[in-house]
């Protein structure tokens, strides 16, 4: 017996204003673009108004001026990180799972995590920690926080459970009842001893060296 979805879970596969959308025309090419009335996306395989997109489902195809073909999809959180503005290198969706599989991030936990970059880990986590979870991301560079922040809120628009913060904590940092620190950073020994003293009993501590 085949049940009809709810009309809710029916819209929510249906592009609309300010969705993001990935384009991949048939050499494989990708392109994500915010979705805008009156605005078109523009390409070498010709223009494409975002209208045309607006309103139709979750993999549709779409014919740009040239005649190109584009499949329109919504990116996955995979996708926005490979083709998300970055200033350094990012973490890879790869490294991304084993990380939050290893550091055995559950919905609800506090988590934090320091070298945040331009974000990729921290979308991962805040997926994963849920409504109910609390990241807070400490980076030293002004740059890498304001492009991180830029990326986060395109891909997890009004996230209330995250904190930035500008800070080195390989000197001090003020969270207590952690229950995991994720680091991203040349010499994370440094922070172990902080680390023992904000982790709850059990909380595990992992580092990501590439």
């Amino acid at each position: 017996m085949f049940q009809k979805l709810p009309e809710d879970s029916q819209a929510s596969r249906v592009f609309r204003q300010g969705d993001l959308s990935l384009l991949i025309d048939r050499k494989g090419r990708r392109y994500m673009l915010r979705l805008e009335q009156g605005k078109s996306f523009h390409s070498h395989i010709g223009t494409l108004p975002h209208s045309e997109i607006i309103g139709r489902e979750h993999g549709c195809r779409v014919v740009t001026s040239g005649g190109q073909r584009l499949l329109a999809i919504k990116p996955t959180m995979a996708d926005f990180i490979l083709e998300m503005p970055r200033i350094a290198q990012v973490i890879y969706p790869k490294d991304v799972g084993a990380i939050v599989t290893y550091g055995d991030i559950f919905p609800g936990a506090h988590v934090l995590e320091a070298g945040t970059g331009s974000g990729a880990l921290t979308i991962a986590l805040l997926r994963a920690v849920g409504e109910n979870g609390y990241i807070t991301s400490y980076d030293v560079r002004p740059d890498m926080m304001e492009r991180a922040e830029k990326n986060i809120h395109s891909f997890v628009p009004g996230c209330d459970n995250l904190v930035l913060k500008l800070g080195d904590v390989y000197e001090r940092f003020e969270e207590r009842d952690l229950d995991r620190v994720i680091l991203d950073l040349p010499e994370p020994w440094q922070v172990v001893p902080l680390a023992a003293e904000a982790l709850v009993p059990g909380g595990i501590f992992l580092s990501f060296l590439p």
